[in-house]
Parts: structure tokens; C-alpha cells; sequence
């Protein structure tokens, strides 16, 4: 356990990239081509490559919305057009299989959304059985699935765990009625306390759940209360998400009140509370804002130095090329990220036309290269040892990086990081602040000034 300096959060407070990518997905452009994808794919399914998989399937619809929802998401509940969309995937499985070499084995297999638990039982066994039979399934993989408990049944886990799911995440937020009514996401204690029963009854391997500070109405009274019930139901992992209200990117967050949001000052006295109540728990804090219990993989890999972040946020799983499938979603390997088109219809015209449907992506020099693996190295590690980066890129560190040293300088007096001679080395103050501690070494932040919008760092 740790105390958490709330004037030192607000000192660091500002916008800036959560570093699920670098460079972020701002970046990404439509001048990289379908013909510059394909050739990436082909490099990266050479017949010596034998780098796992990680698969991201994102299933975009959901029941009702939920006012703070920051996701690429579709409310319907028009069942013909959620089928059409899974008979789609498949076609866009097939797609992809034609260009991945037989000898790749996938270990991580994630559905996000959206709701994935918003198709029927039925349908979840029919696609994954479809996965399972067009890709090579390591016998050991990492499963996940994010679930929405509120049309949850026990039929949608039994299909999800008999298809191989062997990890559940699911929404909270808050358990505060008045908060959830504000957000349009009613969602008692009971059904929360009834899917985990049923995750455990089923013997899924894992649950991580999911909570929101800087809602309409939080309290951080009202918050303690949620958070004492969420250590009673004692997840494997816990994720505390700041709310970004930005209705300037998502119109459905004008539904919010600006008025009923909580001060800045509250927000920080429910993030500096969260903290230490957690860690006092048992949960060791990974980092910005996910905990886990100490036998996690989680907490074992961060101890371990095989912490690993992508789109999902952290991860075990280092050195996976991800595939995405899905509208909008986004592929990360070899020097490449590619995003897949937005809309249902031109996907579907994509797909139909016998074309993966890359809408955008982003072709890495290797200054980006060298940048992203040091970001990823703070922002996973928490710390830097030059000499590893000497070897592998030949470069003098101090002098490539002379001007991202000369600014990791300001959080040395307030401890948040210590600098020798040849390290840089984050305290455990310093995660919670890793994101401004990472800016250090992005080369776009400055192009960024006035063009892209952030969420802020705490």
C-alpha cells in the first residue's frame, strides 16, 4: 500500500495518449494502401515466421446505450442485421486465412465491443466453432470475452466457455442508482453478484471488472460504497477507468449533465481513495489504472519484466502479432497498425468484393520503431536500461535521446523517477503518472498541439 499526493496529480495533470500504440491511432492515414497492407501481411506470414497470434474480434452492438460510452458501438436489437454482421466476420476470416501462414498458433483471442454477449447463445457457439476451425488454437490459449450482465443468461457463458473462453471482463461502473440512472446503464448489485456465481460455477479462469470514476453524481462516500461491495466479490482484476466526457467525439455524451459531473477535486479524492484501498486489499497496482490479485499473470508478469500493452490495454501476452476482424477494429504487427473500415455497409462491400476492409493504417520508420519499443518499456517495465537499446538499434542512448532525458528531469524532485547514469527507473507514484512520463519520447506531441484531442492523464 501507498499514499497517493493529490497535489502532485494535479501538478501532472493534462492531456495526453494513453500508449495502447505508438504512434497512437490519431496518426494512422488513408494514404496507406491496400497493396502496402497485403505486402506488410505477406512479410509477416514468411515460412520462418513462427510469432504467435493474438485475434481481436470486436462485436459492435449492444442492447441500450450507455451514456458514457467511449466505444465504436451500434445500438439494435435487429437480430437479422447482428446475424448478417457474424456471417460477415466469417467471410472476412476467410479472407484474412488466405494470407497467414498454417504454422502461426494463436494463444490470445479477445471479443470487445460493444456487447458480445449481445448475440444469442446460438450464435456464439456458431462463430466460434468457425474460429476455432480456420485457425491453429494453442491448447494453453488466453480466452476473453467482455460480457454485459444486465441480458446475460447462463446459456451465453456455457456457450462461451465450451467455445474455449476461459477469461471474463464485464462493465460495473458504479453500483450508485442514482449514478446509473444518469448514465442509462441500470445495472443492480444482484445481476452483477449473479454473472460472476455463474463465471465461477462454469470454473472460467479468470474475472476482471470494470468501474468509472467522474460519473454524474459520484460521491466519493457514494464510491466507497461500490468499491467495499467490489472487494466482497474479490475479481482477479480490477480496472478503474477515468471518464473522458467528450461530446465533441461522441454526441451521445451530451446526454451527461456538465453540471452533475463531480469536481476535479473530487475525482482525484476518489482516485487517490481507490488506490490505496485497493492495494491495502491485497491487489497490487499494475499501473494507471488496472490491479490485480498478486497470483494474477498480471501482477506475476509485471513482477517478471514480461508486462505487455496493446490495444486491450495490459496484457501477458508479449510478442504476439494481433489480428483484428471486425468494423473498426485494428491490427497491430511487424511495423505496421491497420484499422478496418467504420461503417456495416462499405465492410460489407469490402468483404463482398473479396478485399480485406482496411480503411486506414500507418507504416512505422525506425524512429518509431526505437520510440515505441522505449515507450513500451516505461509503460510496461518501468524502467529503461540503455545498454539494451544500444545493442539492439546501435545507437548512442543519451545522445539519440538527449532531449526526452533532458525532460524526464522535471519529475526526478517530486520522485517520480530516479535517473542514473546508464537507467531510468519509474517509483511506484510515478505509474499512476507513467503517461506524462512516457510523453517524454513521443516525437509527435508537438505536431499534436491544437490538432488532437487527448483525455487527460489522471
Amino acid at each position: 500500500m501507498f499514499n497517493i499526493d493529490i497535489d502532485l496529480i494535479k501538478k501532472y495533470d493534462k492531456p495526453g495518449p494513453r500508449y495502447t500504440s505508438y504512434p497512437t491511432a490519431p496518426h494512422f492515414n488513408d494514404g496507406f494502401s491496400n497493396e502496402q497492407y497485403l505486402a506488410s501481411i505477406k512479410e509477416n506470414n514468411s515460412a520462418d515466421n513462427k510469432t504467435p497470434l493474438s485475434l481481436y474480434f470486436h462485436i459492435p452492438f449492444c442492447d441500450t446505450l450507455c451514456y458514457f460510452c467511449g466505444c465504436n458501438m451500434i445500438i439494435s436489437n435487429n437480430r437479422s442485421r447482428i446475424g448478417n454482421y457474424v456471417d460477415y466476420i466469417k467471410k472476412e476470416i476467410l479472407l484474412l486465412k488466405k494470407h497467414l501462414s498454417d504454422n502461426r498458433l494463436v494463444t490470445q483471442l479477445h471479443w470487445g465491443g460493444g456487447t458480445p454477449t449481445h448475440l444469442t447463445p446460438t450464435e456464439i457457439t456458431d462463430l466460434l466453432s468457425f474460429i476455432n476451425s480456420n485457425f491453429n488454437i494453442a491448447p494453453d490459449i488466453e480466452a476473453s470475452c467482455e460480457i454485459d450482465p444486465r441480458e446475460l443468461t447462463f446459456e451465453h457463458l456455457k456457450a462461451l466457455r465450451k467455445g474455449g473462453f476461459n477469461r471474463i471482463s464485464m462493465g460495473v461502473q458504479d453500483f450508485t442508482h442514482k449514478v446509473q440512472v444518469a448514465v442509462n446503464r441500470i445495472q443492480p448489485e444482484d445481476i452483477t453478484r449473479q454473472a460472476v456465481e455463474w463465471i465461477r460455477k462454469l470454473k472460467f479462469e479468470s474475472i476482471n471488472l470494470d468501474l468509472m470514476y467522474g460519473l454524474p453524481h459520484q460521491t466519493l462516500e457514494t464510491f466507497s460504497e461500490t468499491l467495499e461491495k467490489i472487494i466482497d466479490i474479490s475479481p482477479n482484476r480490477i480496472a478503474v477507468f477515468n471518464y473522458a466526457h467528450v461530446p465533441w467525439m461522441k454526441k451521445h455524451m451530451e446526454l451527461i449533465k456538465t453540471e452533475d459531473l463531480p469536481t476535479p477535486d473530487v475525482k482525484l479524492q476518489i482516485l487517490k481513495y481507490t488506490i490505496e484501498t485497493l492495494t491495502h486489499a491485497g491487489y497490487v497496482f499494475i499501473g494507471m489504472d488496472h490491479f490485480a490479485k498478486p497470483d494474477d499473470e498480471l501482477a506475476i508478469a509485471l513482477n517478471d519484466k514480461k508486462l505487455y500493452r496493446n490495444f486491450q490495454g495490459y496484457s501477458t501476452q508479449a510478442g504476439t502479432d494481433l489480428y483484428a476482424l471486425g468494423i473498426t477494429s485494428i491490427s497491430q504487427f511487424g511495423n505496421i497498425y491497420s484499422q478496418n473500415i467504420k461503417t456495416e455497409k462499405e465492410y460489407f462491400d469490402k468483404v463482398d468484393a473479396g478485399i480485406l476492409p482496411l480503411a486506414k493504417g500507418y507504416l512505422m520508420s525506425d524512429d518509431d520503431v526505437l520510440r515505441r519499443d522505449v515507450i513500451m518499456s516505461l509503460m510496461c517495465d518501468f524502467e529503461l536500461h540503455f545498454k539494451v537499446f544500444e545493442e539492439k538499434y546501435k545507437i548512442d542512448f543519451e545522445k539519440y535521446f538527449a532531449k526526452g532525458l533532458e525532460n524526464l528531469k522535471q519529475f526526478v524532485p517530486d520522485n517520480l523517477v530516479t535517473l542514473e547514469d546508464d537507467s531510468v527507473k519509474v517509483t511506484e507514484m510515478g505509474r499512476l503518472l507513467i503517461r506524462n512520463i512516457a510523453m517524454s519520447f513521443d516525437a509527435f506531441l508537438e505536431d499534436d498541439k491544437g490538432k488532437v484531442r487527448y483525455s487527460r492523464t489522471v
